[in-house]
């Protein structure tokens, strides 16, 4: 990767600055003329990089109407609304709960699940926006709550959950989705499963589905596509012109810290000084996904999604743009599915948080040495089977990658290191294709059928506090983009959600 060029060296002999006869526009017989910064592997300008990645940015981040904000928020309401309805079918999830509301969906690395099960969606074609919804099944925010995350058969990173210290309500609602052992006790052990969890939420999800699908109500969005992908359930929603994908991930939610991820307290971060700790560390989740020699139908992985949206926050602008262009550039270049996820991005894009001083990350016109930096890491990791998890750095996420798998993926991003310019007018023609299919079908009206929210002028009147609240979503994206939103809610009184994006509450 090329270095930041300098405009000068102090104390030559040949520098213009100490010649009274020199010219701006003089080249000294013993200094070569002033170049343009150049990469040193594909010889592209560093100018024109940083130009494509400003110019990516501007077509992959795209600014919501008024409109479109309203949309977003009929969706969301209509997905926590579904829950309230899935809660109130068994009383298994919390009567309370809290939900982590994600921009992006799972394929685009929001969370670290496995990408080889899921199906393969495109923005422009089947959706505008993408999110992903983690829902806890089991919310264990108590301190007085016994807890035992029993971590013996489990890869690093990876954890069983026990049900045995539980009360016995708890295990009552959920003994069917959990599988059975002797305790030494001689008692029943009961491990809270992630595929029966999942098989049980999707089924309840489609129930709740049907029922308000034999009762449709005007504006109300139409479910476009629901799918399965093993743990994973998919929802695109139309609203007006706009398709929401909705990647809905049942887990189980913990405030605290794990003990495995201690040790890397210990150390100094990027974030120190910026963020207290009790915001990076405020809780974490399990997810419905397991390790390539775990047992599918007992083992979680460990995510940290609470306390990376508290990380976003420190990440500089031109980093983070530099990261959604290099995605975009590996997703194409590797395509799905991949052993390789963009989450593996994230985490080297965190460790290079880590590893460079923040006046370098901070300057606005390293976006190329960034982008660059990016593809060398990863291809790295690939070359060497190595990528630690930013929080526990001792479980490498590469370990079960073999050599030749390793060796195919570093050779298909050679390509992309060798000519960054085309790889990123590609993926800025990919951006804009997407825009484009957006348009068109706003331009042919609503993909469901269905008005937009403004549409019925009767109704007006009584929407007039979404629409104050579309407004303010609208400022809130508009300040803050690309961040996340955590979402508590009622399923009691789903009529007063409370929200927030980051740290902004409303």
């Amino acid at each position: 990767m090329a270095a930041p060029a300098l405009t000068s060296r102090a104390g030559s002999v040949n520098s213009l600055g100490s010649s009274p006869t020199a010219t701006p526009g003089s080249i000294n017989n013993n200094r070569l003329p002033c170049c343009p910064a150049l990469d040193f592997r594909s010889g592209a300008r560093i100018e024109e990089l940083n130009r494509l990645i400003q110019e990516f940015s501007k077509h992959d981040q795209r600014e919501y109407d008024d409109q479109r904000a309203l949309e977003i928020h009929t969706a969301k309401d209509f997905i926590f609304s579904m829950l309230g309805m899935v809660q109130k079918l068994d009383q298994k999830l919390p009567v309370a709960n809290e939900y982590l509301l994600l921009s992006g969906g799972v394929r685009d690395g929001v969370v670290d699940m496995d990408l080889d099960e899921l199906g393969v969606y495109n923005r422009g074609s089947d959706f505008d926006m993408a999110f992903t919804l983690l829902v806890p099944a089991l919310k264990l925010h108590d301190r007085n709550q016994p807890v035992t995350l029993d971590m013996r058969h489990s890869a690093l990173g990876h954890s069983w959950l026990s049900l045995r210290l539980f009360d016995e309500g708890t295990i009552t609602r959920w003994r069917d989705c959990c599988t059975l052992a002797d305790h030494l006790s001689g008692t029943t052990n009961y491990f809270f499963s992630p595929t029966l969890v999942a098989d049980w939420f999707q089924d309840a999800v489609e129930l709740v589905l049907a029922e308000v699908q034999r009762k449709p109500q005007r504006g109300t969005p139409r479910v476009v596509r629901v799918e399965r992908h093993g743990t994973l359930l998919s929802m695109i929603l139309g609203v007006g012109s706009s398709r929401m994908l909705y990647d809905i991930v049942p887990v189980v939610s913990f405030k605290g810290w794990p003990a495995v991820a201690q040790s890397w307290l210990m150390e100094n971060h990027f974030w120190d000084g910026k963020i207290t700790e009790e915001e990076v560390i405020s809780g974490f989740y399990l997810l419905p996904t397991c390790s390539s020699s775990g047992q599918r139908e007992n083992e979680w992985r460990l995510s940290f999604a609470r306390s990376e949206v508290q990380l976003k926050k420190c990440i500089a602008p031109g980093l983070m743009q530099s990261y959604q262009a290099c995605r975009s550039i590996i997703v194409k270049s590797l395509g799905h599915p991949t052993a390789v996820s963009p989450y593996h991005l994230r985490s080297i894009m965190l460790w290079a948080c880590d590893r460079l001083p923040p006046s370098y990350l901070a300057q606005d016109d390293f976006a190329a040495h960034f982008l660059l930096g990016l593809i060398d890491d990863l291809q790295h990791c690939l070359v060497n089977k190595t990528c630690p998890n930013y929080f526990i750095p001792q479980c490498n996420m590469l370990e079960d990658l073999c050599d030749e798998a390793a060796m195919f993926h570093a050779r298909k991003l050679a390509p992309a290191r060798a000519d960054p310019l085309e790889h990123l007018r590609s993926a800025i023609e990919q951006a804009k294709a997407a825009n484009r299919l957006t348009q068109d079908v706003q331009r042919r009206g609503s993909p469901s059928g269905l008005p937009s929210p403004r549409a019925d002028a009767a109704s007006v009147d009584q929407h007039q506090p979404d629409d104050r609240l579309a407004k303010k979503l609208q400022q809130l994206v508009t300040e803050n983009p690309g961040k996340s939103i955590s979402v508590f809610i009622n399923p009691d009184d789903v009529s007063r959600p409370h929200f927030r994006i980051d740290d902004k509450f409303f």
